[in-house]
């Protein structure tokens, strides 16, 4: 373990017994049941093929070509995926980040204090981009740590995360991006959804600054008593810095590697890209453009080409779990519509849905889906068809449709541990240290998404 248990007398915030047992056996049981994300996409892939000779009438031959044409169909989208992710991750890594990061942590003097800075650089840094927050927020709580004694480590590192959450109405959420971005997998079905009509709604906004306010009061409460604090092991996090190398021994392709001048003719092509895609072409916030700003902000942060390199490749390892699912959601995606799979749950939804509680039912189903489809890309494969579907039978708005599944997405990865392993491997907490402090704010954030999702 790499906490250690210390007493203090300051800021004491108690905790009681029932919360403690009630937040350990619902982490002990996801701990034990919760099989890899990957298996669910297999289990999945066999459901909806049983689904199509036993409901939809089609033979095993026919489910397996429309699993064969759609296997490989998501490779551009998966590709995006990957970028946001990696790219965002990079940037974290950067020194200047880590500066910005470490001066925050200096001037922050409480354990109070210490929670509501993990859980707002968290949610600022993940409104901005999901996989630069998630290593942020992991960052962030590492240095509150060293700095406040007294603060309990695993409440913290839980509090970034809870934070990190909010991604899912943030300008990175997967689905309003996906749907604003021409050439989208869903844009023959629905058209092109701006924005605005998803991540900026007036009532997303609101519930936005709701929980921004509130969330890290929730976090203060669940801090344990003092007699239960684990303080954070210095020693165990190594402060490694990517340092150009130097000295006359450098060859001329070294050179080249660490050349920052090299480095700033890269950023200024990409400030031409995003010149001619915002202005030039009068195009609005995407994935693409999203992907091209971290992309280049991150070259410009580590300086030289060589670092942004070790950046990436140490990034990437994140990304496994997508690079290796989405060709399954595509498959999964292409059974659903082959099959007619797709028309049958819609009209299933249809049949006790209207235009108003369309949204409500897509929150409620998207939380249980994400637990088989974990990553937003793959959810909305799985889930966009025939919500959409459903939602153009009703009349719904399909802006509010997609955000809702959104939503209800985000939410369940305050239980769900997918999203947590990069964290773990940054914190060297488990996933139940983690865990035990995201259930209260699990259920207080469900009640915010809900009653915004209803109100629509």
């Amino acid at each position: 373990m790499s906490v250690a248990k210390v007493l203090t007398g300051k800021e004491e915030v108690t905790q009681e017994t029932w919360l403690q047992t009630f937040t350990n056996k619902f982490s002990n049981f996801l701990h034990r049941f919760l099989p890899e994300p990957f298996v669910f996409a297999i289990l999945l892939t066999f459901i909806i093929f049983v689904m199509g000779i036993t409901i939809e009438h089609k033979s095993v031959g026919e489910m397996a070509g429309y699993w064969s044409e759609g296997f490989w169909n998501l490779l551009s989208f998966t590709m995006q995926m990957v970028m946001m992710v990696v790219t965002g991750y990079a940037l974290a890594q950067s020194a200047p980040i880590r500066r910005l990061l470490n001066g925050i942590a200096g001037r922050v003097k409480t354990v109070r204090g210490a929670i509501v800075t993990a859980t707002l650089v968290g949610l600022v840094a993940s409104y901005l981009n999901w996989g630069f927050g998630l290593i942020v927020g992991t960052l962030m709580a590492q240095q509150l740590a060293k700095q406040v004694r007294g603060t309990h480590y695993p409440v913290l590192v839980s509090s970034a995360y809870v934070g990190w959450i909010l991604y899912g109405i943030g300008i990175s959420a997967t689905i309003p991006l996906t749907i604003a971005t021409p050439g989208n997998p869903f844009e023959a079905s629905m058209g092109l959804i701006p924005l605005a009509n998803t991540i900026f709604q007036p009532g997303v906004l609101i519930a936005l600054v709701i929980l921004a306010i509130t969330l890290p009061l929730v976090n203060i409460l669940i801090h344990p008593r003092a007699s239960n604090v684990q303080e954070i092991k210095h020693h165990d996090f190594s402060e490694e810095r990517l340092v150009p190398a130097k000295g006359e021994d450098q060859t001329p392709a070294q050179k080249l590697e660490h050349s920052k001048v090299l480095a700033l003719l890269v950023v200024l092509f990409g400030v031409a890209y995003l010149y001619h895609h915002f202005v030039v072409k009068q195009g609005s916030l995407d994935i693409n453009s999203v992907n091209s700003i971290f992309l280049f902000l991150g070259i410009l942060f580590h300086g030289s080409l060589k670092n942004y390199i070790l950046a990436i490749n140490d990034s990437v390892k994140t990304a496994g779990g997508m690079v290796l699912q989405f060709p399954f959601y595509a498959g999964i995606m292409g059974m659903m519509a082959g099959s007619g799979i797709v028309v049958t749950i819609s009209d299933w939804f249809v049949s006790f849905s209207n235009a108003q509680t369309l949204h409500f039912w897509g929150f409620i189903s998207s939380f249980f889906i994400n637990f088989f489809v974990p990553s937003s890309g793959g959810h909305w494969a799985v889930q966009g068809p025939f919500m959409v579907e459903a939602a153009k039978t009703l009349g719904a708005d399909l802006g509010k449709m997609s955000t809702a599944v959104q939503m209800g997405s985000s939410w369940n990865d305050l239980v769900n541990p997918f999203w947590l392993l990069p964290v773990i491997a940054l914190s060297k907490l488990s996933a139940r240290q983690i865990m035990t402090y995201t259930l209260i704010p699990f259920l207080y954030m469900g009640i915010v998404f809900g009653i915004t999702v209803l109100i629509w």
